[in-house]
């Protein structure tokens, strides 16, 4: 067994690295169960496909922020217990969140069942898509609590100490995704039906896994050699430091919702799937930037909890240097080889291409900001101040509304294209100065000596 490195021979970079390069992988692989999605559907099913699963991911997203919701709030409640001494309150905390997540799973399952089609229906889709919209929601009538229980296990386990066990998971877990989409869409041609099938047993794959880590003995926190023990108390923590978490989530559902209807009423199906593209590109530097900010999540909850402020600092600065560099790296990728990108979801369909290279061009151009944003927002719930990062995560989605309702008025389709960067401008100008301010505040307050090298 091994706590968190706050040694004063280890480096707070590497101890940095240890927990985000796990987590940014354990991101990337979280990322592919939609990515692998997409990619076979675009191939096998056609624009029909893509746009129906951009229209079916703003109703499930509710169930995937739950599960990261639990994950993050009694994840951070064990690093700050850990980092005070407290092993059985943080033994308790995950005992909660375990219990969570099975009330959550069931929730999400009637909530499908009760509102799924209407919500598919407001978005203005009709016909084929529609239909295969219904499909793919069906299936998590009986799965939602796989996605819950894959989404929350991991953070949990992190948080336990053990971030390459939280990512080996989730790889299996995305291997298991891609050979189950080969052959329920590429072999037996079950559309978005076979898409979703795919996808809850990938997640059930990876909660194997997490159970089996749980009752071994590498478990740091061996919660099943104790008396399991949960609390109200933890759990409204839970809820309430893990809220901005389901709020990101709810946020990007709600804007892809409001999207596609705009993009409907002032494109065409084809400007609906062009979306769809774009936003499975974003997601690629987006699941980085959520790595970065949960890799640092553990170790500025520790020291939150140890009162090192000066070591938080640090971590915030690196953090932020290296979430603006994937950032701009990326988006530079995607203007200099934009044909190529698209053509991972594309198969042959010019018109597509076009729409989604001017997609990029626009909407994407400010899509770093919202990576620092994540960082802000992450901060705020890795020191407990859930309400903060709550209203990070809420301003991130109502910002964009009066943009929304403004720019496709004034300029059509590429209107709706420009709303999301001209609101990450005005979001960071404001969050970013906010967190800086707070993380020296408590810096100079204290004056506590660096305990660990950079």
């Amino acid at each position: 067994m091994h706590t968190l490195d706050v040694n004063p021979t280890a480096s707070i970079t590497k101890t940095f690295w240890r927990f985000t390069i796990p987590a940014i992988a354990a991101m990337i692989v979280n990322g592919l169960y939609y990515l692998v999605d997409g990619i076979f559907i675009g191939h096998f099913v056609g624009a029909e496909g893509l746009e129906a699963i951009n229209i079916a991911w703003p109703v499930i997203s509710i169930i995937g922020g739950s599960g990261l919701m639990i994950g993050m709030g009694a994840g951070s409640l064990i690093s700050i217990y850990r980092g005070e001494g407290k092993l059985v309150a943080a033994r308790k905390a995950m005992t909660t969140g375990l219990l969570l997540t099975a009330v959550f799973g069931a929730l999400s399952s009637i909530y499908i069942l009760l509102f799924g089609k209407t919500l598919v229906h407001v978005q203005g889709v009709t016909g084929l898509a529609e239909g295969f919209a219904n499909d793919y929601l069906s299936v998590f009538i009986f799965g939602s609590i796989a996605t819950v229980a894959a989404s929350a296990l991991p953070f949990l386990i992190r948080n336990d100490d053990s971030p390459i066990v939280a990512t080996s998971m989730m790889v299996a877990g995305a291997l298991t995704n891609i050979a189950m989409n080969y052959v329920f869409i590429g072999v037996l041609g079950w559309g978005l039906e076979g898409a979703a099938i795919g996808t809850v047993v990938a997640q059930l794959m990876s909660i194997v896994m997490a159970l089996g880590y749980l009752v071994s003995k590498h478990s740091y926190l061996e919660i099943f050699k104790h008396p399991l023990r949960s609390s109200i108390s933890d759990a409204k923590q839970t809820v309430v430091l893990g809220s901005s978490s389901l709020a990101m989530f709810m946020y990007y559902g709600v804007l892809v919702a409001f999207h596609n209807k705009l993009f409907a009423e002032y494109g065409s199906n084809v400007s609906v799937a062009a979306f769809a593209v774009v936003g499975y590109l974003m997601t690629l530097y987006y699941v980085v930037a959520e790595g970065i900010a949960e890799g640092m999540q553990p170790q500025v909850s520790f020291y939150h909890g140890a009162k090192q402020y000066n070591n938080i600092v640090k971590v915030a600065k690196l953090a932020t240097i290296v979430s603006l560099a994937a950032g701009v790296f990326w988006l530079a990728v995607l203007n200099v080889f934009p044909d190529f990108v698209i053509g991972m979801f594309n198969s042959g369909n010019d018109s597509l291409i076009e729409e989604a290279t001017t997609g990029i061009r626009i909407h994407l151009s400010a899509m770093y900001l919202d990576g620092l944003i994540i960082l802000a927002s992450m901060y705020f719930l890795s020191v407990g101040k859930g309400g903060t990062s709550l209203a990070i995560s809420l301003g991130n989605m109502f910002i964009q509304l009066p943009f929304l309702a403004v720019m496709p008025k004034l300029y059509g389709l590429n209107g709706v294209w420009m709303s999301m960067p001209l609101s990450n401008v005005v979001l960071a100008s404001i969050v970013l100065p906010v967190m800086w301010h707070h993380i020296l505040k408590q810096r100079s307050a204290t004056q506590t000596p660096d305990l660990v090298p950079a």
